[in-house]
Parts: C-alpha cells; structure tokens; sequence
C-alpha cells in the first residue's frame, strides 16, 4: 500500500527542504514546493494527503490558499506554518480548513505528531464518506457450505487476496457477488480503508461519470460547488464496481485510464488527478459475448479481468441449501422476534426448487414465510416460490442444468412428496428401490425424515 504523500510549500529554501528532508527520513513521499502557482500545479500531480502550507506567499495568504486547495480536494488536510503569529491568523486559518496552525521556527517533532493526528482525521472522514455511499449489506459468509463448488470459490479467493490486481467477479444475479466482494476487502491489506461501491445499471452516462469521476463547480448545469468523485472517495481503498456490463460504453475509456494509470479526471477539469484504490467489478452478463457483439471495450474486459472468480450458483450447491438457510432464518430473528426452522418437507421442497434469483430470492421467500406464518416451523405450504413451477429443473433463459441435475432434483420432489418413503418413491419414480438407494448416496440426497444422508 502506498505511504501517505506529504506536501511542503514554503518559499524559504532552509523551511522548505529542511522540512520535506524530514518528513521524507520518517516514511512520507514528499513534494516541495516554493510558490502558490507552483503548490497548485504540484497538488494536481501529486493529489496528497496532508499539505503543510506557509502562510503568506508573495502576495497571496493562507485563507486564499485554502480556499483553493480544499475546492481541488474537500478532504486534503492542511497545517499553516507561519513567522508572524497572531490568535486572529489563527482563528482564520482554522475556520478556512486547517488542522493546525503552527509558528516558525517549527519543532519538528510537535509538527510530525500534528501531521500524524492529521492524516487519522482524514482517514476517518474518508471512512465515514464511504459508509455513506455503502449500500447496507448482511453480514453473511460468501463461502457458507461444504459443496464442492463453494469449495472451488473459496479456495481461489484466498489465492488473489493479497493482489492489487483487479478483480472481476462473475455470476447470476442474487448469487452473492457483491458480499464476496466486500469480503475480499475487508480480508485483503486494504482493510482499513474504505470500500465503496457503484452500481453500474440503470444510471445515465452523465451520472455515472459525475458519480464516479466527480465535477468541478460550474461543470455543467447545477453544479453549483466541486464534487468529489467515488475514485477519490475510495482512495487507498477498494472500489467495487456491481454490473459493470451495464457500463455505458462512452464512460469506459475514462474507466480504463483509471484503472492503468491511476489518474483521472474530473468533469470540467483541464487537469489529472491521481488516485491509488484496487477495483473490483462485478458482472452477471457474459463480458466476452459483450465484447463481440461491441458493447464492451476489450481492453478494459483484458484489464479488470486478470483473475475472475465465479460464484455459483444455488442449483450448483443444492447440499448447502440447508446451512444457508439456517443462517437466513437466524438473521431473520431481530426483525419479527422469534425464532423458526424448517421442517423436512419444506427443506427437501427448498432443494427441489432451481432458484432463478439465487440467494437473494432464497431471503425472499423464507422472510415472507416467517413474517406470514405462526408456528415455530415451517411447513413446505409456507413456502411461497417466485416460480410456480417450483419442481422444474428449469433456469432463467431455458434449460440450464445437467441431466444429472435434472434427476436429482426430480428425485428430492418426489421423496419429499411420499414424506420420504423410500420404496413408495422407487414405485412412483419406476426404478427399482436398490436403484434408488443408490442415487441417493450418489447424489447426497438427505432423507426428509430424519434429516441424515441415506
């Protein structure tokens, strides 16, 4: 992770390169500069995160200065140095934005301390910018279950965690991409700085671009003050970018330069910006087809794409259905005060259904059971599936699934169906009922009477 960039401006060369020589020694990467038409033109290359600025140069006083700086970055944090102290520069200098006001000759042990407490004060505001930009997620393990597939997943996460490469996560919708996602930042070395995400679909190309990009004032019509942009907002940390498929294709070279360069560029500036922050993108939409058909860049498919993980979805991980929804009707205690599980029946009619919407749909379903229902288990009449049809082995845009798939599906219907008589299900189904054990084991089939695998 990148050392936080200090920026010295002062126009006496002995406070200038006495101070960044400092500041350099104890880790920072420091930027010097002797005039303001100089400090401006090294904030724009630079973008740092804490500037220690004189109070007077040339003409032009700290408040003015201030007042630029925090226009080109709201959240830069700034320390007045000056050799004419007074409390009323003070009080100026502090309502203009400053941190600290501190008088020269400086002790550079008590500025280290204040540039330190500093640069936590912007890291919490950054923090506290993100959360409001977070969307609200459950707190839910991406890799709850023990199927194979899960398996596969959690294993090649673990792989990629420690990369600053991006990361595109591909799946159904519903599947649980974008809780991977914040679990690989809150797991990954750039924990403790924000993670912000943007979703892609269903915004104009104008707003996406202000959104992520952020303006300046007077960018377009109603930007009335400076704005800063997601990129900027995530900086040091991870932005996760849901449904980038959706992406308009006029905003993606921007994106691209971002994510090669680390610069970009507000609307409405004449100037780069840098930005240090690890993407993640997410997409339920083939990128590859997109990029045939011209709909998506394929350099910035190559470029987000340098480890894709695949999260599967529910009718690939049919045996991890009954922990996954212990762990939703658990959460689901807080809202509507009691606790509920499922019986066998209503548990095998939950494996039998091919669940289009994935997790998501799953929550669905099982809150409306809870909330509607009133006995502590719930019943497979309890259960109301988006799908009528909650048998068919059939997914979203035709058929989808194995013909293995297909049979063990149709096999847990009717099991559930004879309330798991195993010889009358063997009738039903015209197989002989050593057959049909056998499909059992094969398949992992839990019994709905006692819950075990027969």
């Amino acid at each position: 992770m990148s050392v936080a960039r200090v920026l010295v401006v002062d126009d006496e060369p002995a406070v200038r390169l006495g101070v960044g020589q400092f500041f350099g020694a104890k880790g920072f990467e420091v930027s010097l500069a002797d005039s303001f038409p100089a400090c401006l033109e090294a904030f724009r290359a630079a973008a740092p995160d804490l500037v220690l600025l004189d109070h007077q140069l040339g003409a032009v006083r700290a408040v003015e200065m201030l007042h630029e700086l925090k226009a080109l970055d709201p959240g830069v944090a700034v320390i007045v140095l000056t050799g004419h102290a007074s409390i009323e520069l003070a009080v100026q200098a502090i309502q203009a934005g400053a941190e600290q006001f501190f008088t020269k000759p400086v002790e550079l042990g008590a500025l280290l301390v204040a540039a330190e407490r500093a640069l936590e004060n912007r890291r919490n505001r950054r923090r506290q910018a993100a959360a409001s930009v977070e969307r609200t997620r459950r707190a839910v393990d991406p890799f709850m279950g023990g199927s194979a597939a899960i398996g596969r997943l959690r294993e090649q996460a673990a792989r990629v965690l420690a990369s600053e490469r991006p990361i595109l996560i591909s799946g159904e919708t519903g599947s649980g991409k974008g809780v991977l996602a914040s679990w690989l930042h809150q797991a990954g070395p750039r924990a403790d700085e924000p993670f912000v995400d943007l979703n892609c679909a269903g915004l104009s190309r104008d707003l996406l671009e202000s959104e992520m990009f952020g303006h300046e004032r007077g960018a377009f019509t109603g930007a009335v003050a400076s704005k800063s942009g997601l990129l900027e907002v995530a900086n040091r940390g991870t932005l996760f970018l849901d449904e980038i498929g959706d992406m308009d294709l006029s905003v993606q070279p921007k994106l691209l330069k971002a994510v090669e360069e680390k610069r970009f560029r507000r609307l409405g500036s004449a100037r780069d910006a840098q930005v240090d922050v690890r993407v993640i993108a997410a997409t339920h939409r083939d990128l590859r087809e997109l990029v045939a058909r011209e709909r998506f860049r394929e350099d910035l498919y190559f470029r987000i794409s340098a480890f894709t993980l695949r999260v599967p979805p529910l009718r690939e991980r049919v045996e991890d259905i009954p922990l996954l929804a212990s762990g939703l009707l658990a959460s689901a205690v807080p809202l509507h005060g009691r606790p509920v599980e499922l019986s066998a029946a209503a548990l095998a009619a939950m494996q039998a259904y091919p669940w289009p919407g994935n997790i998501r749909e799953m929550r669905n379903v099982l809150e409306r059971a809870v909330l509607l229902g009133e006995g502590a288990v719930l019943e497979a009449r309890d259960l109301s599936f988006e799908r009528q049809d909650r048998g068919a082995a059939v997914a979203p845009g035709g058929s989808q699934l194995t013909l293995a798939e297909v049979e063990r599906q149709h096999i847990v219907r009717v099991l559930a169906e004879e309330g798991g008589k195993v010889p009358v299900a063997a009738q039903r189904l015209g197989i002989p009922r050593s057959s049909l054990y056998y499909k059992l084991k094969q398949y992992g089939i839990k019994s709905p009477k006692s819950g075990t695998e027969v």
